[in-house]
């Protein structure tokens, strides 16, 4: 317990380093015994038949996007959860739906047989169906080993990545003398998934229902999905098509290439796979301190750069050694240089994937989908340009660096122009969600609060009880509010995110830290950078002489109306990520500030409504930055074409 309580204590750079290092420690275990294996392997095959042997392999390990998928978001939704029970509860609703998944690629595989084997040359089909086993298997691998990483079980996790590569390794040793040949290598290769599964020590409680919204736990999977999609693609479509468009004796000189290219994104691997459940469960602005992703980017950089310094200056006799005889290239594109190119072309993807995984770890991250299609620009790159080996592997090179600048760029903009909040809010303490409202609920209130603007003059007569007794379940009336709402705050508006979920809520005095006030220019002057909404009542209080005298008259005139019995205002409008998350106030910012300024503060006289999304960070409301404020631009400029007035006045014009 005490070990617990110190490791929780420590800074999110020390946490990540710690996990960062028991991992790469079994990451860096788990590669030599990789290593050991390949060269193994490749000696006792051949090149021709170790490229059968790993282009096989590498049908798995492509399939595995699904694998990974479930491992990630499953140790992200574990690590949100606060009891056992809780993480328990989410890793057997990962674990029934990824035993589906797993058996119907394996069926897949099973009946694609045929046609696998003739795209990728190979000389048995049977081998496709002999590693179905182990892609059935692997999925739900996925799960457990995500339920070990969201429990921050990194040793146990570490653990059963080596059992899996020794199980690999003896069993393809073993069939090899049996006489199986590179049948009995895809055999062994099935068995260590299925033994890898079965060695997972699981610590399991209760049996509480689900805790998860399930649109949510999609929306997570399916982000992943794509992630590692892109991934597999970006690093393993070069050995299927280099199988498909070269001898076999050169497809498998490549494999042992792309070999080394596996060992640096594994380690990379390690420290995204420590980074992401520690940022998951952290608050907003812990994980905004640059320095926390500058540490695991120089963990990554600083293994990648070790191994490819290593190759380049590594003698080409090493590798003839090591492999055979068949494994060489003379001139001067050899097989250290090649090796090196690979290798730094790794390291740079890695890094790139790094920023994305990150980014992932607390939003859904648009730059998986910039990583999707990168790797089918690869496969198109590498599919025009491959006359040779050099610049196969040139291609990768060039088009991962053009990834990597533009994914870092826009994270560090992002970073850099956040507003920064130096109060540490209640973390942990989730808003309470009282009840789903429509949101033609919510532009009811919205109007309630704005109808007296000069915008909305002309229907202040005809349309004043449209907007005070508002009926619901009239459709007529909802496209009314909504037209006229627009009129004033159609850009406003349009900039949520779709997929945006509607709440009331309770806001209590004790989480109002935990709401930010939008950096407007008056609350500039008085915020100090700090625009949580105690810090800005804070700023009222002691420095009214920096507000104009109209501003301070109208948030008396609010806090005289909040002392009236039934004070007659618009609910508070909220936008966020969850209710676990900070929440930015989007209308009501003034009756927010006059509530909390009254003696006695008159913030449970307010009614609180919450739009909550996780895409919420692209808005420039929730989230203002160069990216975000240049989304708004160019979406208000597409919104030109669009007449509120026109569509409001159809409306009546059918109602009459």
């Amino acid at each position: 317990m005490a070990n617990s309580v110190t490791y929780k204590t420590k800074t999110l750079q020390a946490r990540i380093v710690s996990g960062g290092v028991v991992l790469l420690s079994g990451s860096g275990l788990t590669m030599a015994i990789n290593l050991a294996y390949n060269i193994v392997i490749a000696r006792y095959l051949g090149a021709k038949d170790f490229g059968h042997a790993t282009v096989v392999y590498t049908l798995l390990i492509l399939l595995s996007a699904i694998t990974l998928s479930l491992q990630l978001i499953g140790s992200k939704l574990v690590a949100q959860q606060e009891t056992l029970e809780g993480k328990t509860a989410v890793y057997r609703v990962f674990n029934q739906g990824s035993w589906v998944v797993g058996i119907l690629v394996g069926l897949g595989l099973v009946l694609l047989q045929k046609p696998i084997a003739n795209y990728l040359n190979l000389p048995d089909s049977q081998l496709v169906a002999l590693i179905a086993v182990g892609c059935a298997y692997y999925i739900p691998l996925g799960s457990r080993r995500g339920f070990l990483q969201g429990t921050l079980g990194f040793r146990l996790l570490a653990t059963n990545m080596i059992i899996e590569q020794v199980v690999r390794l003896g069993g393809s040793l073993a069939l090899i003398y049996a006489g199986w040949g590179v049948r009995g290598v895809i055999i062994a290769n099935s068995a260590a998934i299925v033994i890898a599964y079965h060695g997972v020590p699981m610590r399991l409680s209760g049996h509480l229902p689900n805790p998860l919204r399930l649109s949510y736990a999609a929306r997570e999977t399916f982000q992943a999905g794509i992630f590692f999609a892109g991934q597999m693609l970006i690093n393993n479509c070069g050995i299927v098509l280099v199988n498909h468009y070269f001898r076999a004796t050169d497809a498998g000189i490549y494999a042992a290439i792309a070999m080394v290219g596996r060992v640096i994104y594994s380690m990379s691997m390690a420290v995204v796979n420590s980074t992401f459940p520690i940022v998951a469960a952290t608050s907003d602005e812990e994980r905004r301190d640059l320095r926390v992703i500058a540490t695991s980017l120089m963990l990554v950089l600083g293994v990648g750069l070790g191994i490819a310094v290593i190759l380049m200056v590594a003698p080409a006799a090493v590798w003839t050694h090591l492999f055979g005889s068949e494994f060489q290239i003379a001139g001067k594109y050899n097989i250290p240089y090649l090796l090196a190119i690979y290798a730094l072309a790794t390291v740079i993807y890695s890094l790139a994937a790094l920023i994305i995984s990150f980014e992932m770890s607390y939003k859904i991250a648009n730059t998986s989908w910039v990583q999707l299609a990168f790797s089918v620009v690869l496969v198109g790159g590498i599919s025009f340009f491959h006359s040779s080996l050099h610049q196969v592997i040139f291609v990768q090179l060039a088009l991962m660096a053009v990834l990597f600048v533009l994914v870092s760029v826009p994270f560090l903009v992002t970073a850099l122009t956040h507003p920064k909040s130096k109060s540490s809010g209640a973390a942990g303490q989730p808003f309470r969600l009282l009840r789903p409202v429509s949101e033609d609920e919510v532009i009811a209130e919205f109007l309630k609060s704005d109808f007296h603007r000069h915008e909305f003059r002309e229907y202040h007569d005809s349309l004043r009880d449209l907007v005070r007794d508002p009926d619901f379940n009239n459709p007529e009336e909802n496209a009314k509010r909504r037209a006229l709402l627009f009129i004033r705050h159609l850009s406003l508006w349009k900039e949520l995110p779709e997929n945006t979920e509607w709440f009331q809520i309770e806001v209590t005095e004790a989480e109002l830290e935990n709401i930010r006030i939008f950096p407007r220019a008056q609350w500039r002057r008085i915020a100090d950078g700090d625009f949580s909404a105690t810090e800005v009542a804070d700023g009222m209080r002691k420095k009214p002489h920096l507000l104009e005298t109209s501003f301070l008259a109208k948030i008396d005139a609010i806090g005289d109306q909040l002392r009236q019995p039934d004070p007659g205002l618009g609910a508070v409008i909220l936008i966020g990520e969850s209710e676990n998350t900070p929440l930015t106030v989007l209308d009501g910012n003034h009756r927010l500030v006059s509530a909390m300024l009254c003696s006695p503060p008159r913030v449970k006289k307010l009614k609180f409504m919450c739009g909550l999304s996780p895409r919420m960070n692209e808005c420039c409301w929730y989230n203002s930055n160069l990216v975000t404020l240049f989304r708004y631009a160019r979406n208000v400029l597409s919104h030109t074409v669009n007449n509120p007035e026109a569509d409001l006045a159809r409306l009546l014009r059918n109602a009459s």
